[in-house]
């Protein structure tokens, strides 16, 4: 079973966007491959923004156990969850691709 992350309230979303969010920077920061996805993030956040901000206006999705503090018409929340979710992405891809670096080297004899 797994734990009820509830027990933060109103700020249960943004510790879950934390948490992964500390995920997604770690595993850039190990395949020194920060700058290069915050450059990625920032070409997609505005289409990710446009996205979001429409799905919640017709009702697509609500969120209860968020701050309540909206910004730009959408939740502070889905501004983080616009950043981490493509930096998590991108940090996984980058350290997939690290590894499999390691492993052709390893391979070839070099």
């Amino acid at each position: 079973m797994l734990p009820d992350i509830g027990v933060f309230g109103p700020y249960t979303y943004l510790v879950t966007e934390v948490a992964w969010g500390s995920v997604a920077l770690a595993l850039l920061w190990r395949a020194d491959a920060v700058r290069e996805a915050a450059r990625t993030i920032a070409v997609l956040y505005p289409i990710a923004y446009v996205w979001d901000w429409y799905t919640l206006t017709v009702g697509v999705f609500s969120i209860e156990l968020r701050t309540g503090v909206d910004l730009l018409g959408i939740p502070i929340e889905e501004h983080i969850f616009i950043v981490v979710v493509p930096a998590l992405v991108l940090g996984i891809h980058e350290t997939i691709r690290e590894r499999a670096g390691d492993d052709s080297t390893e391979r070839s004899g070099h």
